[in-house]
């Protein structure tokens, strides 16, 4: 069984049903058991066919795609010596509930999937890491795992990216859709630094709680942009990906927005903008590109301590962001990922799915 997403009514979603095709030499059968939806699986969606998300886990329906999710899986069949029955990897896997891959050597704990439709996609996506062995897992953080670790990759690359370019001559960061995971991560990361004033700006809805957060020196509604000291020195982090919030960023900052930092879109069904605009043109930040840098800099197993030193230090903060809400099953997954995609779930709880 697969969850198909309606590519540009990412709100629309259906299960169907998948044929197991008998496994290939090399090849591994995984049973997918717990997964996390996110804004970040929307991110996903929206940027499908531009950064080839869709390629992942390709459709058997045109029009339709599979968005891929970060979690646990099983191996319950395998005909690679890579990888044997009963043993469990984190990755990124689809919204089914088995998928092949094809594992390459095994190093350092971990896997790289070798399947033909996966070759020319970004590394970082196609690796997959053995419980047994992992830095980074504990049984009993399984829930944090799947809802943070991933975003807060993310979180921990954008931070550092944004702190190695010395802030573009920037006083101040702003995150706009600053109640996403995403951008309160790394809003903590950079506040720890304490080199430049962090601003979040999202919903009127969601000011109260991006508040409680305290990861933020300020934090604002949308509308209350326009108000804001154009004289400081900016970068711009935008989560959101909605045009509108840009271009009022972009004309109250003008040439003082240092750089302009496109990460996400939460807003995907936000209207889209072609125009240009003042001050710099928003670049697209693609984490691969920082994770290569990262590892050329400090080695593998540098970059490996880095991160997980930061995970570490972030776990304790998860817990108290996030009311973990546990759901079971492909149907109820799909209406958690059409409730994220149309805006209506709240910022404060993380949904995973439990998959029996």
């Amino acid at each position: 069984m697969d969850i198909l997403v309606r590519k540009g009514a990412l709100a629309q979603t259906k299960v169907v049903g998948a044929a197991e095709a008998p496994l290939a030499e090399g090849e591994a059968r995984l049973k997918v058991d717990l997964f996390s939806l996110t804004a970040n699986n929307v991110t996903y969606g929206a940027a499908g066919d531009f950064l080839k998300y869709w390629q992942f886990y390709p459709s058997p329906e045109e029009g339709w795609g599979r968005v891929p999710v970060w979690g646990f899986a099983a191996c319950v069949e395998s005909r690679s010596p890579a990888i044997t029955v009963g043993e469990r990897v984190y990755g990124y896997l689809p919204m089914s509930n088995t998928f092949v891959v094809k594992p390459g050597e095994k190093k350092n704990g971990a896997f790289a999937d070798q399947s033909p439709h996966r070759q020319g996609l970004a590394p970082v996506y196609n690796g997959y890491v053995f419980n047994a062995g992992d830095p980074l897992y504990a049984k009993e953080t399984e829930a944090a795992q799947v809802l943070f670790r991933p975003l807060f990759t993310t979180s921990f690359l954008i931070d550092d990216f944004i702190a190695d370019a010395g802030y573009f001559g920037a006083k101040q960061v702003i995150f706009s859709s600053a109640s996403a995971k995403t951008a309160f991560a790394c809003a903590q990361l950079m506040k720890a630094r304490g080199e430049v004033k962090v601003v979040g700006i999202t919903s009127p809805s969601n000011v109260a709680y991006t508040k409680g957060l305290g990861f933020y020196d300020e934090v604002l509604a949308y509308d209350a942009v326009s108000g804001m000291d154009a004289s400081v020195p900016t970068v711009f982090v935008d989560i959101a990906g909605n045009s509108v919030v840009r271009a009022a960023v972009h004309a109250k900052f003008g040439g003082g927005l240092k750089y302009s930092c496109l990460v996400g879109a939460t807003h995907w069904d936000a209207p889209r903008s072609g125009e240009a605009l003042p001050g710099p043109q928003p670049t697209m930040f693609f984490a691969p590109d920082v994770v290569k840098k990262r590892i050329g800099d400090w080695g593998p197993a540098g970059f490996g301590q880095r991160i997980g030193a930061a995970w570490a230090a972030f776990l304790p903060t998860a817990g108290k962001t996030t009311r973990v809400v546990e759901h079971r099953g492909l149907e109820a997954a799909g209406a958690v990922f059409a409730d994220i995609a149309s805006g209506k779930a709240s910022p404060a709880d993380g949904h995973v799915i439990r998959l029996d």
